[in-house]
């Protein structure tokens, strides 16, 4: 019976992006399913921060549970595929409530939110995201950091500051990630300790600096599913603002790969100590190409149909990743610079 070959440390980096975060679901599926990774760090922003938690609190009820470490892995993994399949199904279960988008293909959608803010259309403001993240994730069971437990860090955008917030241990509650997903036009604001906040796209789509800084692994797998270049000029009012969303949701996330393939560069070169300077390598899995075909406004599309339709997808895709560069991990970076992302 061949040797079982040591598990390696890796970090996750999982976009934002309303349904197609169903894609992310069937690429970590894979991920869990083979079983070769120690999951050290997962950064996530909006339906990123979804499938971040649900994954955590699956290894999180394994170690409430059991005390050996491989058996804390192998129930962990389990169980965190069995908690994003409820997660996903439990979207799909919402529909079209899930996003805000209860009058999905009428024409006065899109003029409902150009003229009125959700303080005039949803004043109780009612969210269906916070029931079904209270029936999946136990966030007090992830607040204990427990080990052998990934590291969750949850990006939300402070409005009076504009700025991107960490929210991380005893921070990372059900509201941060209300906070991660709340699209201004579509919910109001999430308060957290007198601070107010929008999605976290709009600064950390994912954040990396957490991964860097506050994990041990120097590998970090980005799953990326908005699509960072196009091939076509868009011509029309809808398109456009599409292609803006997509420049806007991908900016601070170009600007951070490009200043980690810089300080890599430099430890290279002799120019950075790299007892201060993290090596670290980047992968990616890129989820843009494989859901184009599905335009911009599925993302707000959420029956359960679809949802398994990007599950499916996201399952092929971290296979083929797996085939390609699993054996990357630990040796090399496989992503060439940060403009090929």
């Amino acid at each position: 019976m061949p040797e079982r070959k040591p598990r390696r440390p890796l970090n996750l980096a999982l976009q934002g992006g309303g349904s197609h975060g169903a894609f992310t679901w069937g690429v970590l599926d894979a991920l869990l399913e083979d079983g070769q990774f120690d999951l050290d760090g997962i950064s996530g922003t909006s339906a990123g921060a979804m499938n971040a938690v649900a994954l955590a609190h699956g290894f999180a009820l394994a170690a409430s549970q059991n005390k050996e470490r491989e058996e804390i892995h192998a129930s962990g993994c389990a169980l965190a595929r069995e908690t994003l399949r409820k997660l996903w199904e439990g979207v799909g279960a919402l529909g079209a409530l899930m996003w805000g988008a209860p009058l999905q293909g009428n024409p006065l959608t899109s003029l409902m939110t150009q003229w009125f803010s959700p303080y005039q259309t949803n004043p109780l403001g009612i969210n269906p995201l916070r029931g079904l993240l209270r029936d999946t994730v136990d966030f007090e069971l992830l607040a204990r950091e427990a080990v052998h437990v990934p590291k969750v860090f949850v990006c939300a955008t402070n409005v009076r500051t504009g700025r991107g917030e960490i929210f991380a241990g005893k921070r990372l509650c059900m509201e941060s990630v209300m906070a991660s997903a709340c699209l201004p036009m579509m919910f109001q604001a999430v308060q957290i300790a007198g601070e107010y906040y929008w999605d976290g796209g709009y600064s950390g789509n994912p954040a990396l600096h957490p991964l860097i800084y506050r994990t041990q692994s120097s590998d970090v797998l980005l799953v990326q599913i908005n699509p960072v270049q196009h091939k076509a000029v868009p011509d029309n009012a809808s398109d456009i603002m599409d292609r803006m969303n997509e420049v806007t949701f991908n900016a601070s996330l170009l600007a951070e790969l490009r200043a980690i393939e810089f300080v890599r560069r430099l430890l290279q070169e002799g120019k950075l100590d790299p007892k201060r300077y993290k090596d670290m390598r980047v992968h990616r899995i890129d989820g843009g190409a494989a859901l184009a075909p599905f335009g911009a406004a599925s993302k707000m599309r959420a029956d359960l149909v679809f949802l398994r339709q990007l599950f499916g997808l996201g399952r092929e895709e971290g296979q083929r990743w797996l085939h390609a560069h699993g054996h990357d991990v630990s040796v090399r970076c496989s992503v060439k610079s940060a403009d090929d992302a």
